[in-house]
């Protein structure tokens, strides 16, 4: 079981790290598809929360919020979109410190609940 869940984190932080790269790259020029950037229930790290995380960790209440900060960094994410597209690529560059900052509090709860999950 403990391998099992060290795998299944390690694969979520995985996906988180494929999101932030995605909007870095798309941020920075690259033809990157938007639709997984801007909606969270389209990226892999979404459809894991909803799929696997809130059914069979949703009693604890930091899977809440991991879903909460999810769905955070997704408008955040497309607000910088925006602001790229618009032709203000400097600004929304500048806006990564936010999504490093909501980044690394979610890490920080997948460790928390994979660490709550092995307590018990």
């Amino acid at each position: 079981m403990t391998d099992d869940l060290k795998q299944e984190f390690d694969a979520a932080r995985i996906r988180h790290l494929l999101f932030k790269s995605k909007l870095r790259s798309f941020l920075y020029g690259s033809d990157t598809q938007q639709g997984p950037i801007r909606d969270p229930e389209q990226c892999a790290m979404g459809q894991w929360i909803t799929q696997r995380a809130l059914p069979a960790y949703g009693h604890l209440p930091e899977t809440q919020e991991l879903d909460r900060l999810h769905r955070l960094i997704h408008v955040e994410g497309s607000r910088l979109m925006d602001l790229h597209l618009a032709g203000q690529s400097d600004v929304a560059t500048a806006g990564l410190g936010k999504i490093n900052a909501l980044a690394e509090a979610i890490v920080d709860l997948l460790h928390q609940i994979e660490a709550r999950l092995r307590a018990s």
